[in-house]
């Protein structure tokens, strides 16, 4: 079929066929077509396989390190969990529980800046993030966050440890809990405002995963530096932030859609079941072993390493959806095949 008998089958209203209109006709064979199209996967999104062209990723890499944002991510969370279990320990007279929480939550937030700007490069970078507030901007908000709540969690923390001031150390303490609140989630849409697959489809259950997460580490913290008489509520928050990470945590990979395998499968998927296993024996030690006092710091240490290795999941996850375009462009292609469907319906 030469050009012009495309152009008089386009006049006449009949659907030229693709490697006409394209010009493909005359380069590829029917034996190449035919090879083609006994492997459909590659070219619709019904299929279960997908390569682009050499194999490559279709979005720009990601270029953080897992050290340094799978440490900024953990240990963000847990200071701000860590302040708001304190800030209930305080106001229910226990102080045995909310002392050790104000130390680590102050650690942990400085742990968590200094990973940020690690990954930045340059210490100014994070401070030229302060020049502007961007509401639209997950990392400006998260940036601010980081500011208000970080004096807090010092104050809170230097004065328990110096005993001076103590109203304004408790005044500090239920501020750095108020805030620990958006510590401990706002990581959460960081990551899901992004191009990668496993990160931005799983925006519905990613900030129920990381404030569980948290929970379940200031839990676990409590339950390993309080004594049992006043650990009852680290207890419960370690127990039921367990439970609702692992229930968050497998809806969203099973629910997600093609992008969820990379959190089942590889490297992601390794630490997303290191992550359940040591989640859930740490929750069962600490209901189990609660007259125990060396039980209940073992199941804190499980707790505390189960967050870690859920925020390592979550960031390996991400760095094999991004790897292979295959998460990439089938779910568009099927968003696409759903609206087409959807108009043809109307």
């Amino acid at each position: 079929m030469n050009t012009s008998e495309v152009t008089k089958q386009g006049m006449r209203g009949q659907r030229p066929d693709r490697e006409a209109m394209t010009g493909a006709a005359d380069v590829v064979s029917e034996q190449q077509r035919r090879e083609r199209d006994a492997r459909p996967g590659e070219h619709s999104a019904e299929g279960a396989e997908f390569t682009s062209y050499y194999g490559k990723p279709v979005i720009n890499g990601i270029v953080w390190e897992a050290p340094a944002i799978g440490g900024y991510l953990f240990l963000g969370g847990l200071a701000g969990a860590s302040s708001a279990l304190a800030a209930g320990a305080e106001l229910t007279g226990r102080p045995d529980l909310a002392q050790p929480l104000r130390y680590t939550a102050l650690a942990a937030i400085s742990g968590s800046t200094a990973a940020l700007i690690y990954d930045l490069g340059r210490p100014e970078r994070f401070l030229n993030m302060l020049r502007v507030f961007k509401p639209s901007s997950p990392m400006s908000v998260g940036s601010w966050i980081l500011v208000g709540y970080g004096p807090l969690a010092g104050v809170a923390a230097v004065t328990s440890l110096t005993g001076w001031f103590p109203r304004i150390g408790r005044l500090a303490t239920y501020g750095s809990g108020a805030m620990g609140a958006l510590v401990a989630t706002y990581t959460a849409p960081l990551v899901c405002d992004t191009a990668v697959p496993a990160w931005h489809e799983g925006y519905r259950y990613m900030p129920f995963v990381f404030a569980s997460s948290a929970v379940a580490a200031a839990g676990g913290t409590g339950l390993i530096a309080a004594p049992s008489g006043q650990s009852g509520p680290a207890r419960r928050a370690a127990v039921g932030g367990a439970v609702v990470e692992t229930v968050a945590a497998t809806a969203m990979e099973y629910r997600m859609g093609l992008p969820g395998e990379t959190y089942r499968q590889g490297r992601g998927g390794a630490f997303m079941r290191a992550a359940k296993t040591l989640t859930l024996a740490g929750a069962a030690g600490a209901v189990l072993g609660r007259r125990s006092r060396v039980a209940s710091a073992l199941s804190g240490a499980a707790l505390v390493a189960g967050s870690a290795c859920t925020r390592l999941g979550v960031f390996y996850a991400g760095v094999g959806s991004q790897e292979d375009p295959k998460y990439t462009v089938v779910p568009q292609r099927r968003r696409l095949d759903e609206r087409e469907r959807g108009k043809d319906t109307q």
